[in-house]
């Protein structure tokens, strides 16, 4: 192991007594290095893997990695109640040796399977949904590889902690005995709308030509959009996976009318409808847009240095 890289780890077992976790889930917590790995083996506790699983919404055809998977509880928990496909992956030879056992107890060898490697140096972007029970700090140096590697619409379930800046879209608190609250977040991958799109769009008074700078904090999408040298603020933008949703108030002749846009980003393209914001009853028009791909800004910019 070198100092310049430590490893990931869920999946050391804790000599002595365990530290006291506190209420706070976005705290951090700050654990005794252990072989030079950045996160020492704390098993999730049976109702938070209960949790965590539902808050993903789990369907048929899923395919889920846990990252860090320990004795590969939520791995098993996934095949066994859900009938999905799962893998774990861990650092530690010991815990996937222990997955591996257990998988074979439950009876779900056919749907798992355990890699024994760096999360840093895996390949999980075929996930449809992750599972992680990391730390905050490891959570934010994995952040650009998630955003980056796998697909929009990829659901992402921590327990405990956070991912910075990038706000969850769901949160859920889990009491255990003793009175103990655990919280599991949940996010959705945003597609990357960043960049300069256009459009030409008749909204009833002749044919326009749009142009709008996006800017994204992951999933909030923000900007301005011009048409005929004039500049507007594009509000409640946002993204939800692939689809984008965001206002465009346009003021002409001292009125301002406010639409709607919303479509599925694809590529370099969007299409969808646009109807007016206050008029949920008018006949939407439809929509397409544009993007130059030269203008597209990664999602994050964190610094992957371990």
């Amino acid at each position: 192991m070198t100092t310049a890289r430590p490893r990931i780890l869920i999946g050391l077992v804790l000599f002595g007594a365990l530290v006291s976790f506190g209420a706070a889930a976005a705290q951090e917590i700050q654990w005794e290095p252990y072989k030079g790995w950045d996160v020492p083996y704390v098993p999730t506790p049976h109702e938070v893997v209960k949790e965590m699983l539902r808050l993903a919404s789990i369907k048929p055809g899923d395919l889920l990695y846990d990252l860090g998977c320990g004795d590969g509880r939520i791995v098993i928990a996934a095949a066994k109640t859900y009938g999905i496909r799962a893998i774990g992956i861990d650092i530690d030879p010991v815990r996937i040796s222990e997955s591996e056992a257990n998988a074979a107890e439950a009876g779900v060898k056919d749907k798992v399977k355990f890699i024994n490697k760096d999360l840093f140096e895996s390949d999980f972007k075929d996930a449809s949904v992750i599972t992680m029970y990391l730390l905050t700090s490891v959570n934010l140096k994995l952040r650009p590889k998630l955003l980056a590697e796998l697909r929009p619409g990829t659901r992402l379930v921590s327990h405990r902690f956070e991912m910075g800046e990038w706000r969850p879209d769901k949160t859920a608190s889990v009491p255990l005995d003793g009175g103990e609250q655990r919280w599991v977040y949940y996010w959705v991958v945003p597609a990357n709308a960043t960049g300069r799109w256009e459009w030409n769009l008749d909204t009833g008074n002749g044919r326009r030509l749009y142009t709008f700078n996006a800017d994204q904090l992951f999933q909030v999408l923000g900007g301005t959009a011009s048409v005929e040298n004039r500049e507007f603020a594009v509000s409640d933008g946002r993204l939800d996976g692939v689809k984008v949703s965001f206002r465009l108030d346009e003021e002409r002749g001292g009125r301002r009318t406010g639409w709607l846009y919303e479509g599925e980003v694809q590529g370099n393209s969007i299409r969808g409808t646009v109807r007016p914001a206050d008029d949920a009853k008018a006949k939407p028009l439809a929509w397409s847009a544009s993007r130059d791909p030269l203008t597209i800004k990664p999602l994050d910019t964190a610094s992957t240095d371990r």
